[in-house]
């Protein structure tokens, strides 16, 4: 547990509470079925909300992102986190940012002790001077520039159906994420977990990823097969230290989703975000590294987070999400 819990915000207080071990449990993660959407969307809006309303975490299939495009964006990252650090670290995310190449610096109020990852992300209003150059890594910004923007689609696809299922005008939320303001804060972030092969009977005693919930509205993530270690346990269920966990399957082609500490907050808890960590690897499991593509659907930043019976403060959305970067990275150093 980190050793400064007096955080503002309710959501990093629960988050403190989580760093337990845990226990097992099975639960069904959803698959969504997003084919011939505009003719089937209401249908679809009430398998999202029933899901999002129960374990808050689902799958999306015929979403209409192609595998190859998928591929190719794995691809890139993998590329981009074999480059020599030096070069990676050209391009760091300073303190209180939420763009560029972080090293296992991400601290979850949950655990205390840093993630054993690195990743990269991309805000595109803020990335002057933060891509790889062409000569670095060729093909690479023209990739996960394109990559972005199929995952902001989709996210805008789902979060029409819960606008409609809140009541609120269809497009709010596209509104509230749009990609043409200076203000826009959706971010696309390339994560590579470390391979824990030759790694000692110590290592495996932690996690890979601490028990968090998002800062977004939604997040879209992309795995591949064999590439597992993903868990979740509802929002509703996180109420004490000794916690049930369960795996979340990990396939190519399928886009997991889970509701984030945004649209709760805009939901006045109707939509819970789901609590998640990343375990680490049994022994007969894959041991090498693992990568994920997350997208954080993540309202501009003039955005006013409003709670309808005001249950929560309104908040912009820059403002909350710099109370939780600024948790989960305090050891960043600019």
């Amino acid at each position: 547990m980190s050793a400064d819990t007096n955080y503002a915000l309710e959501e990093l207080k629960r988050e403190t509470r989580y760093g337990g071990a845990g226990t097992t449990r099975d639960r069904e993660v959803p698959q969504i079925d997003l084919s011939d959407f505009r003719r089937r969307k209401a249908e679809i809006a009430d398998a999202l909300w029933a899901a999002a309303t129960d374990t808050g975490f689902f799958q999306l299939v015929n979403h209409g992102i192609t595998e190859a495009q998928v591929d190719e964006a794995f691809d890139a990252a993998a590329r981009f986190f074999a480059l020599p650090m030096e070069t990676k670290g050209r391009y760091p995310m300073a303190k209180g940012t939420n763009w560029g190449w972080e090293y296992k610096a991400q601290v979850r109020p949950s655990t205390g002790t840093p993630d054993n990852k690195e990743s990269y992300q991309i805000t595109i209003p803020r990335m002057a001077g933060m891509w790889p150059t062409g000569e670095e890594l060729p093909g690479f910004k023209a990739t996960m520039l394109a990559f972005e923007r199929a995952n902001w689609a989709l996210g805008m696809k789902v979060l029409s159906c819960f606008a409609l299922k809140l009541g609120f005008p269809e497009d709010f939320f596209t509104e509230a994420h749009d990609p043409a303001s200076p203000e826009y804060q959706c971010t696309q972030r390339m994560i590579h977990y470390m391979s824990m092969e030759g790694a000692t009977e110590e290592d495996f005693r932690g996690v890979r990823g601490g028990a968090h919930t998002d800062f977004d509205c939604l997040t879209l993530l992309h795995q591949r097969s064999g590439q597992g270690g993903l868990q979740l346990c509802p929002g509703k269920e996180a109420t004490s230290d000794e916690l049930a966990w369960t795996d979340v399957p990990a396939k190519t082609g399928i886009i997991t989703c889970n509701i984030g500490d945004m649209l709760q907050r805009w939901s006045d808890d109707a939509l819970p975000s789901t609590l998640h960590r990343v375990r680490m690897p049994r022994a007969d499991e894959y041991l090498g590294p693992r990568y994920s593509l997350p997208f954080f659907v993540q309202a501009n930043r003039d955005a006013v987070i409003r709670s309808p019976s005001g249950k929560y403060a309104p908040i912009t959305a820059a403002a909350f999400l710099q109370q939780r970067i600024a948790a989960n990275y305090a050891a960043v150093r600019g």
